[in-house]
């Protein structure tokens, strides 16, 4: 048995989390803080080219590679779920979208009880955290490690899918994370001089040259030691050896909905009856610890594009070749982004009072998680609902640290969650059908012109509907009294000492939004409550809402 040397603060995981936390630890000069990483470093151009994310989303070099339990309600499927297992996690495999979700989520976390997480309470962290390229303001800030682009790429197909948008009636936003979510318009995103900008690249590489943080690869975390209700260490496995490190201060687990959930029960922390059935010494009864699991679930509507201006040309190898020259050279061209540039949020129905439906648009076709790029010029929108009501869970499969866990996210669990997926469809076909996509759109790929009643729907959304990558909330935040709580407000871990869960995973529910801008939030967030430091100050800024919204729909 080696034993290391001891640490103030032992970080696991180097993901959304645990970069910014690396970072903002080891400020301080006099904490000595390790940050441990299952996998290895972000040494590829595949990862930096933001055109290339779809090598990493299935390569298990640098991905855990998961896969869900058979979904009942999506023809018994069993759905690939990667995750990042390499510096930066999911911000190095992700598609560089920056959307921070709605107001109204944090403020519902309030109400969930997450004291402390309200819109004006949160909204100075994201500033904090964020270079916005084209500038700062009362919702963006000009000074963060984050660099944010918004996107300006030309494509004529961007602009008339946000036209299209308007035709349809829905308002144009200038700015998704600002004042007004709800709209079409240009989407930020994660990338600084045509190159991803991961949380390895914003904070842990930037901080790696301070003496006072070390960074592991290749460890995997086995377990956290406890004596008695206190966190004192971790074991993890590194190039075949068991290594144990002490925590002065702190164990905080980053490891993001997946890994956060199994380290705790592997630890034994989480429902008594489940971790003795399975040999496991019980440190704490915690029940919620792996349920509440969420995610997004989406689906693709695309279409034939009779002009020549798609990401087809991209499947041809001289223009791979000379894409990927110039990217190599000059960080420009469309190597430079993931092109998901355009965007929106709006609501299924009258009575909803912030959006609740999500697009991504892509000027190409995309299926089976970036294998197939199609045979046509054509266009596609990502679209799905933004606040699912199913409910899944993490379980242990067996003591086994190396024995991925029980996946099951229980998509279309409910009536609601499946109305809203057929509800997207229908919307999304009246969008397309606008004229300012008419010099461009050919025939329907998918759904189909063929599929056209519910039950028809149904059956292509079970078929086809696939995940978003935005697992969360299965060690969920909230009060003392709520028994399914696994962390307080300031992510301390609720039945034990010297213990934190800083990741996607203390949500007490999803937002509506893409899941790397609010972990980045979160992890600034609670570094300063870590530290011991006051809050930043609350922020006033105004939230727009639909004067219309109890009676319209758009």
């Amino acid at each position: 048995m080696t034993k290391a040397s001891a640490y103030d603060y032992i970080i696991i995981g180097t993901g959304s989390a645990g970069c910014v936390l690396a970072n903002r630890l080891s400020e301080d000069s006099d904490s000595r803080v390790l940050v441990l990483e299952a996998g290895r470093r972000d040494d590829t151009w595949k990862i930096h080219m933001p055109a290339a994310l779809t090598y990493n989303l299935m390569d298990k070099k640098y991905n855990w590679y998961y896969s869900t339990e058979e979904q009942k309600h999506l023809n018994n499927r069993k759905m690939y779920w990667p995750r990042g297992k390499v510096w930066g996690g999911g911000s190095a495999l992700n598609a560089m979208v920056y959307i921070r979700g709605h107001a109204f989520d944090y403020d519902r976390w309030v109400q969930e009880g997450a004291e402390g997480w309200s819109y004006a309470e949160i909204l100075p962290y994201f500033r904090k955290a964020e270079t916005r390229q084209v500038g700062g303001n009362a919702y963006h800030g000009d000074s963060g490690p984050l660099h944010v682009h918004t996107g300006d790429f030309p494509n004529p197909l961007f602009s008339a899918f946000i036209d299209a948008g308007k035709q349809a009636g829905y308002p144009y936003t200038e700015d998704m994370n600002g004042y007004q979510q709800e709209g079409f318009g240009v989407m930020d995103m994660t990338i600084r001089d045509g190159k991803r900008w991961s949380t390895a690249q914003a904070y842990l590489r930037p901080a790696l040259e301070r003496p006072n943080l070390t960074a592991e690869v290749g460890a995997h975390v086995t377990r956290i030691l406890f004596e008695g209700q206190r966190a004192v260490g971790v074991e993890y496995i590194q190039d075949g050896q068991t290594v144990q490190v002490r925590a002065e201060r702190e164990v905080i687990l980053s490891g993001g909905a997946i890994n956060s959930p199994q380290t705790l029960l592997l630890s034994g922390v989480g429902p008594a009856d489940e971790l003795q059935a399975l040999g496991i010494k019980v440190v704490a009864d915690r029940p919620g610890v792996g349920q509440n699991l969420q995610d997004h679930l989406e689906i693709y509507i695309q279409q034939a594009c009779k002009k020549p201006i798609t990401l087809f040309d991209s499947t041809k190898m001289h223009k791979q070749v000379a894409w990927g020259v110039e990217w190599f050279l000059t960080k420009k061209g469309w190597c430079s982004t993931t092109h998901l540039e355009a965007g929106g949020f709006i609501r299924t129905e009258a009575g909803v009072k912030h959006p609740d439906i999500q697009y991504h648009f892509l000027p190409g076709l995309v299926n089976d998680h970036g294998r197939d790029q199609g045979d046509c010029h054509a266009f596609q929108a990502h679209v799905g609902p933004m606040r699912p009501t199913s409910r899944g869970y993490i379980k242990l499969r067996s003591a086994d640290p190396f024995e991925y866990p029980e996946i099951q996210p229980n998509y279309l669990e409910t009536e609601r969650d499946l109305w809203e997926m057929r509800q997207s469809i229908k919307l999304t076909r009246e969008i397309f059908a606008q004229s300012a996509l008419d010099n461009f759109r050919g025939h329907e790929i998918q759904p189909g012109e063929k599929v056209q009643s519910d039950a028809e729907i149904d059956d292509f959304i079970r078929r086809r509907a696939d995940s978003a990558y935005h697992p969360s909330c299965s060690c969920k935040m909230g009060s003392a009294n709520d028994p399914m709580a696994v962390v307080d407000s300031n992510g301390k871990v609720f039945g034990v000492e010297g213990l934190r869960v800083v990741d996607a995973s203390i949500m007490p529910s999803i937002v509506s939004g893409n899941l790397n801008a609010p972990t980045i939030m979160m992890a600034e967030k609670l570094s300063d409550a870590i530290r011991g430091r006051k809050p930043l100050p609350p922020s006033d800024a105004p939230v727009w809402v639909h004067p219309h919204w109890q009676t319209e729909q758009r």
